[in-house]
């Protein structure tokens, strides 16, 4: 793990304003990074998430990705 703490949405926006910043691009950055928040690999800077708020993210960007792949596959079949 770092000692240096990461600012949330900097990381992912960095310098951009947020609407410049695609919703697929912030989806994979946040679970990226939520993901090695969880995994102890990197500490966040305050206001942190905590345990129970990340988990419920990750687990929501992850099923997000789930859904999204299986109506792909269905629109595919019907195409």
């Amino acid at each position: 793990m770092t000692d240096r703490e990461v600012n949330f949405a900097r990381a992912i926006i960095g310098e951009r304003n947020y609407r410049d910043v695609p919703a697929d691009e912030v989806l994979r950055e946040a679970e990226r990074l939520l993901g090695e928040w969880m995994a102890g690999e990197l500490r966040m800077e305050r206001p942190k998430l905590y345990d129970h708020y990340a988990l419920l993210l990750l687990a929501l960007l992850q099923k997000n990705r789930e859904l999204e792949s299986r109506l792909a596959a269905l629109e595919a079949n019907h195409a």
